[in-house]
Order: C-alpha cells, then structure tokens, then sequence
C-alpha cells in the first residue's frame, strides 16, 4: 500500500468504528503555554481530556502533522526517525478503554491490514495487569512488561497514562533484541503503534490525580507503516521519501549513495 491507501485505511476504519475523523490540528498549539509546538496526535485534544472542554464526539480519529524535537540527535542515525512526521490516531473520551483500544488495534494490524500475527510483540506497564490479561484473551499473546518506556505523557505535566505498545519484528536478518533487551535498539523489533490509556493529570510536582474519565489516545507512525507494507527496512525508502530525495539530487547534482543518504 501506498502512504496516501495506508493514511486512507486507517481513518476509514475507525471512522466504521463510530469515529469523528477530524483534519489535522496546525503545528502551533493552541491556547497551550505547556508546548511550543504539536509533537503528538494528542496534544491538541488535552482540554477533552481534563474536562475543561467537551469534545465534539467521544470518539475521535485523525492523522496529526507533528514535529519532534526530542528525536532530533536519532534523525539521520537511525531508519525510523523524524523531526516532521504524521501521526494516525483514535481516541476515546470516556468511552471505550483498554479492550475496545486493544480490540481494534488488533483487528485492523492482524485481519484488515493481514500482518501475520507471529511477526508482532506487545508489551505493556509493568503495573499493567490488566493489559496484559487483555493481550492474552484477544491476541494470545503474552505481554513484554516494561516501566518507564510505558508511560506516556505529552510534557512534564498534563494527561499521562500507562501504554502498551506493538512491534513489528523485520526479521532475524536484521540486528537487534526484542523490547526491554540491552539490544532493543538494533533495529529488529519497531514500534508501530501505542495504546496509551490516559487515566491522571500529573501536576509540577509528580503527584497523579485521576482524570474525570478514563481515555484512550493511540499513535502509529504512518511513516514506520509505509516501511513496513513496503517491505522496507529504512522510512526514507518509501514511497513517502522517494520522490523528495530524488528531487533533491536533481536540485544540487548530487546522488544518493550508502555514505551521503
């Protein structure tokens, strides 16, 4: 699948799901003195999550512009990594929660997109008995249980949450270990998607007060996708990137090659 069908099968199938499919917020935030620019799916959808405004539908999906600056010294080092990116999502405003999250997550990787089951892990909060018992009924799969890489939160302070993550194994050609290994950073196992289940509001000081509901805000790489259905080991060897590097050979002359890209 091209990025544009990957883009278009991902909203159409939460939109089946009773999903508002929504257009991507600008990069600047707004009325948010917390971000200096949108990094996540999430960010502009945190006055839903706190209460302080209601959103237009409890269930929500969108394919957000975003920019990450704290992935900036990866760029260039590493075949996933962006400063500008698109982020798919859906989200759940006190609607559904940890199994319908889990649920659809699963249907549309394993039955609508047809990735074989046995080349995706999961993990979930070590905390997370609950996830994990929900991989185990949907999937039959048996959940990495991992601490600080899942937790998520879109700054120091604001909606935060315990998260499970999906990887996607490129096969054993390729160099390193599986989540929560010392080698989890070969490059072999990549995160695709994150089931983030927005539960607190973390305040300055770390304390952890419950949100009025229990949330769900997802995010999957539409980039990592696109190597992924491509058959591509490095994101800028879709069909997403192709065009853009061959443009810029045409512009300074010059041609890609291993030392250069």
């Amino acid at each position: 699948m091209t990025g544009n069908e990957i883009r278009e099968k991902f909203l159409k199938f939460f939109e089946e799901k009773q999903h508002l499919m929504l257009p991507s917020a600008s990069l600047i935030p707004q009325d948010d003195p917390t971000l200096l620019i949108i990094g996540a799916g999430m960010a502009p959808f945190k006055p839903f999550f706190t209460g302080k405004m209601k959103p237009p539908s409890p269930r929500i999906t969108t394919c957000q512009k975003c920019v990450r600056t704290g992935d900036i010294e990866n760029v260039g080092r590493t075949a996933r990594h962006h400063t500008f990116f698109e982020m798919l999502g859906n989200w759940s405003f006190g609607d559904y929660f940890k199994e319908g999250a889990i649920e659809m997550s699963w249907d549309l990787l394993t039955r609508v997109i047809g990735i074989d089951p046995a080349r995706l892990v999961v993990t979930a909060h070590e905390s997370d008995d609950e996830a994990a018992a929900i991989w185990r009924k949907v999937a039959g799969k048996e959940a990495i249980r991992l601490g600080k890489d899942n937790w998520w939160s879109a700054g120091d302070t604001g909606p935060c949450g315990p998260c499970s993550e999906i990887f996607y194994d490129f096969g054993e050609d390729v160099p390193g270990g599986m989540p929560g290994t010392p080698d989890e950073d070969g490059g072999r196992f990549v995160e695709i998607w994150n089931d983030v289940f927005m539960q607190y509001d973390r305040d300055a000081n770390g304390n952890l007060t419950p949100l009025p509901n229990k949330n769900v805000d997802t995010g999957a790489g539409l980039e990592r996708w696109a190597a992924m259905l491509q058959g591509k080991f490095d994101n800028y060897d879709t069909d997403l990137f192709v065009n853009l590097k061959r443009a810029v050979s045409d512009v300074t002359g010059v041609a890609e090659t291993p030392e250069n890209r």
